[in-house]
């Protein structure tokens, strides 16, 4: 964050949001927690240990996961596929034999994922879309699609960066809904920045404020509401 410091923390089963003007430096945060970009000095931790060297693939395969502010779906892949490759990684048990037999240990852990993929869709409010391919969807759909990849193998950290874009009312709903699952029940600490600010204020028992890559305010939503600095900088209000 070259133009400023960030100090930022978020806890097991807190969803806390993020919200700012464009150009605030919220992506670039998202960048530098995933591993996509170094940051300029400082350091992150998980779980208490220093990941800052840490690569994005390291990252989430320790349980940081996150979705992107442009749609990133394997269009040609059924949604049921998208969510399916998330789970992938964990590899099929027996190698290359044991694919090419079909071996009962591959067909479990392949009936096992699909089984976990199509709970995490019906969670999300997309189960009957499985089949359909994932290029042709609407906007709402397909961030849906991308919140059920990222969630597939279950998180420790998500984040989520601009999730509500494009979707409707019920959409937005059903998002909240996965949201605070995840972290009541599942104890996922959730980094959710949102140009929606009213969905931000429903949902965060926390929200930070962020202005020209620095902290501007933090605390409950009526807390952020009421600072001056905060509607002068970004509510728009004098």
């Amino acid at each position: 964050m070259g133009r400023g410091r960030v100090d930022l923390g978020v806890r097991a089963g807190e969803v806390c949001g993020l919200i700012g003007p464009n150009g605030a430096g919220k992506t670039t945060l998202f960048d530098v927690l995933s591993g996509i970009r170094r940051p300029d000095h400082g350091r992150m931790l998980l779980g208490g240990a220093d990941i800052t060297r840490r690569s994005p693939v390291w990252r989430a395969r320790h349980g940081m996961r996150r979705t992107f502010q442009r749609q990133q779906l394997f269009g040609q892949l059924s949604v049921a596929d998208n969510v399916l490759v998330a789970q992938e990684w964990r590899g099929g048990g027996g190698g290359l034999a044991a694919d090419l037999l079909a071996s009962p240990t591959r067909r479990r852990r392949e009936r096992e994922r699909r089984e976990r993929g199509a709970r995490v869709l019906a969670d999300c409010g997309i189960g009957a879309l499985g089949t359909s391919y994932a290029g042709g969807l609407p906007v709402g759909r397909a961030r849906m699609v991308e919140l059920a990849r990222a969630v597939a193998d279950p998180p420790r950290v998500l984040l989520l960066d601009e999730p509500a874009s494009g979707m409707s009312a019920p959409e937005r709903e059903q998002l909240a809904a996965v949201v605070r699952r995840l972290a009541e029940e599942e104890g996922c600490a959730v980094l959710l920045a949102e140009h929606n600010v009213a969905f931000v204020m429903d949902l965060c028992a926390r929200v930070v404020v962020l202005d020209l890559g620095r902290v501007l305010a933090e605390g409950t939503a009526a807390e952020v509401r009421a600072n001056p600095s905060v509607r002068e900088a970004y509510l728009g209000a004098s």
